[in-house]
């Protein structure tokens, strides 16, 4: 392959820089993909256009797996679609004010629904951004907030899960590198002991309910939060959200009730678990599309599900509830044009071999404590850059297991450093798919998006890079606690100096004050 040197960085940093500068995804990814496309012809324009459509857009999107995610988002939009229309998240909203009582408690559920729905990275901001948008702005959340909970229970939970995809994907890249080295370790055991050296992904778990209790924001987070609390704005008046907000007051006659999404979503859970118990679920790995299959079974008839109970209570005829259902499905439209450039820019980056730079870059003679550590922070600016997780996995795990190996450094330790790595650079890149869909679904304009989560990303990675120091010396699952209690001080000690802590106010709070 020929090499490109410092010009293999162009691409990402042209869509970064784009993307920072005149706040439109769609485009900069566009001018990425065609800076990358021009790299490999040497400059020549017609010829670079032609191949970017013919050999990459095409090619992505017609990917065995791309494909099949970009169809399940249709699903996700219909879905998501009726079930917002329909007025049921509103009314979910209200029922849940005698639980969901304060700000805490707010993000602490939200917190909690992403959990829940562990089974997809890209289903669960989707849904459970549909579920609490509402929920959040009653209670003066902003959508930033919003955003940044969604994203940090999206692929820091499904990195952890070992029967799905993630869990699958990682596995079969540990398993060629053990066999190859003769390690006996099957690659389930080799996952679940990486477990408690995923740093990032735990630490980003833990920092949810740090901030919801503790009440300690600073940076862009802060202000957004202040604004919101002040003003009642979810988000900043020039903000550009990646979907619209529904507007809940158009309902004539009978009113909507929260049984038009709790339904929908119970038999969301029953197909999926349904259809995946015979395969072993929840505890056997599970094929991926068959996964997507019970996904996309659950979401159309949850759909359908919600359409015939709107008819049944007459709150809609049966022409307007298939109008939201395609409505939904509209909507997606922006978000599948993104994922298939973001996927494309992802291509043209291998190749041109941005990531092989980056780890030619991080090479050297190092000791085998350190390796952990340089690990992390390789896949990090991997997956900044390239915006995939899986990418990053996929270049530094066959480089990693024999360099630790051959190093005598903590192999399982070097494992989670470069999954933790290839997670916070993904958490923090605006050409990541999961980001822009956390984007998506809190209604959240999506620069103002990565900026907020940016600061509450580093802390953490911060958290985790003086973790893996400590354990490349002394590998040990106990050193999680360090992990999880440096999250814990850097939390309170960025909130003193670059925010303040913001009360846990109530519904009660905010009637009085006459919100």
């Amino acid at each position: 392959m020929e090499s490109y040197g410092f010009l293999s960085i162009l691409p990402p940093l042209v869509a970064v820089l784009l993307a920072w500068r005149f706040k439109n995804v769609l485009a900069s990814l566009l001018a990425g993909c065609f800076t990358g496309t021009l790299i490999l012809f040497h400059g020549n324009p017609m010829t670079a256009v032609v191949d970017l459509i013919r050999n990459t857009i095409f090619v992505q999107a017609a990917d065995a797996y791309n494909s099949n995610l970009l169809v399940m988002m249709v699903f996700i939009g219909g879905f998501v679609g009726v079930v917002t229309y329909s007025g049921g998240a509103r009314a979910f909203a209200e029922k849940s004010a005698a639980w969901i009582s304060s700000r805490a408690k707010t993000q602490v559920a939200t917190w909690l629904a992403g959990i829940l729905v562990f089974f997809s990275d890209s289903a669960s901001p989707l849904l459970v951004g549909s579920v609490f948008q509402p929920i959040c702005d009653r209670m003066r959340v902003s959508r930033e907030k919003l955003a940044w909970l969604l994203d940090t229970t999206a692929s820091p939970v499904c990195i952890l899960i070992p029967f799905i995809g993630w869990g699958i994907f990682i596995q079969g890249l540990i398993q060629k590198e053990y066999a190859a080295l003769k390690l006996a370790d099957s690659e389930w055991d080799v996952f679940l002991q990486v477990i408690p050296f995923q740093f990032y992904a735990l630490g980003a778990l833990a920092m949810v309910p740090l901030v919801a209790f503790l009440g300690f924001e600073f940076s862009a987070m802060y202000r957004a939060e202040e604004r919101t609390r002040r003003t009642g704005q979810p988000f900043w008046p020039e903000a550009k959200p990646l979907r619209p907000s529904v507007e809940f007051d158009t309902f004539q006659g009978t009113q909507p009730r929260a049984s038009l999404i709790l339904v929908p979503l119970f038999i969301l859970f029953a197909c999926i678990v349904g259809l995946l118990l015979p395969f072993g679920f929840p505890f056997q790995k599970i094929n991926g599309s068959m996964l997507r299959t019970a996904l996309c079974t659950g979401y159309f008839l949850g759909a359908l599900a919600c359409m015939a109970m709107m008819v049944g209570m007459k709150i809609k005829t049966a022409g307007e509830a298939y109008g939201m259902y395609m409505q939904g499905a509209r909507e997606m439209m922006f978000i599948l044009m993104i994922l298939v450039l973001a996927w494309s820019l992802g291509s043209v980056c291998k190749a041109v071999g941005t990531a092989g730079y980056i780890v030619n870059l991080a090479k050297g003679s190092v000791p085998g404590w350190a390796v952990p550590s340089l690990l992390f922070v390789t896949g990090a600016l991997v997956s900044f850059a390239t915006g995939s997780s899986w990418g990053t996995f996929a270049i530094l795990i066959p480089l990693a297991v024999p360099m630790a190996h051959g190093l005598e450094a903590p192999i399982l330790v070097s494992i989670g450093a470069v999954l933790s790595g290839g997670l916070f650079g993904d958490h923090c890149s605006p050409i990541s798919d999961t980001t822009i869909l956390s984007s998506m679904g809190a209604a959240c304009d999506h620069l103002d998006h990565v900026k907020t989560q940016l600061p509450y990303a580093v802390t953490v990675a911060l958290a985790s890079l003086g973790a893996y120091v400590v354990a490349g010396i002394f590998p040990h699952p106990a050193v999680l606690a360090l992990s999880l209690g440096l999250v814990a001080v850097l939390l309170v000690v960025f909130g003193k100096i670059w925010g303040r802590r913001v009360e846990n106010y109530t519904v009660k709070d905010l009637e009085r004050e006459g919100a």
